[in-house]
This record gives C-alpha cells, sequence and structure tokens, in this order.
C-alpha cells in the first residue's frame, strides 16, 4: 500500500521547515519563500503535466479532451485519503469542478507546528502549479485557505473551451 499524500506531507516537513527556516534566517523571508515556491512550482508543475497527460491518453477519443471535473475531482481524492480532507462539492461538468474544503489535515498539523505560514508555502501555493500543469486553459481560483485562518478554503477550477482548441 503506498503512502497517503498527509503522511508523505507529515514526513517532508520534518527535513523542509528547519531548511525554509536557514534559508529565511539566511536569504530573507521573501526572498527565500520565493526560491522555495519557484522549486516547488516547477515540481507540482510537473505532477500536474503527468497527471492531465496519463488522464488524456487513457481517453480513447479524437479530442483528446478529458472531463475537467471527473479529473480534478480524482486528483483531489487523493490528496483527501486516509481522511486528510472532509469537502463539499458545489459544482462539477466537463469544464468546471467547484468545491469547499470544510476540514483540513494539513492545516492542523502545521498549525500545531507552529507553522501555519510554511504550511501555506509548502502545502497550499501547490494547488496553483498543479493546475498550471493540466493546461494553460484549466485556471485554478481560491480567496481562502483555512491554513490562513478562514473557516474553509474555496476551490475554483475552470477550463475555457475556447483555449483547448
Amino acid at each position: 500500500m503506498s503512502i497517503s499524500v498527509i503522511e508523505q506531507a507529515k514526513i517532508q516537513a520534518q527535513v523542509l521547515v528547519p531548511l525554509v527556516k536557514a534559508l529565511q534566517a539566511e536569504l530573507g523571508e521573501a526572498r527565500a519563500n520565493a526560491l522555495v515556491r519557484k522549486a516547488l512550482g516547477d515540481l507540482y508543475r510537473g505532477f500536474g503535466e503527468k497527471f492531465w497527460k496519463a488522464k488524456n491518453n487513457a481517453k480513447n477519443n479524437a479530442k483528446h479532451e478529458t472531463d475537467l471535473g471527473n479529473a480534478v475531482s480524482s486528483a483531489f481524492r487523493t490528496y483527501a485519503r486516509d481522511d486528510a480532507l472532509a469537502y463539499d462539492v458545489i459544482a462539477q461538468t466537463e469544464d468546471v469542478f467547484a468545491f469547499d474544503v470544510t476540514r483540513c489535515a494539513y492545516a492542523e498539523f502545521y498549525k500545531a507546528l507552529g507553522e501555519p505560514e510554511l504550511g501555506f508555502l509548502l502545502v497550499c501555493t501547490a494547488d496553483f502549479a498543479t493546475a498550471e500543469g493540466f493546461g494553460p486553459d484549466v485556471t485554478l481560483e481560491r480567496t481562502q485557505t483555512i491554513m490562513q485562518g478562514a473557516d474553509h478554503c474555496d476551490f475554483r477550477y475552470r477550463r475555457d473551451p475556447a483555449e483547448s482548441r
């Protein structure tokens, strides 16, 4: 059985939290955080690309289009595994997947560490990079996160069909 994403995040935090804090002390918070966002952004964008290609290759249709709602829902279930997230689906169509996260074990973990701002940097910013990996026609809008103190995270994935042509 593979290790869940929440368990991976907890293990990675043992190395990443002290590393990021050392970078912040050496380079300053803004510069260190930008460096971390770039490095992790490239990594997560690649994950998004790999996932999206696998979904497209699994479909045998002439247009080579993936149902955004089903694809993102499938990816999101990976992050929610082991009761890591509770969420409510607001809308799910071929071009939309909108949901609100109402409980987040990632935020609970980083808050218990006393490092919610590093949790946001190391976990939450990955969402946008991963969405970029889905292609230029897919966008993610999120205006708030539990990690930053909101009562829920509002994820709104959309695909502009005109962009995918």
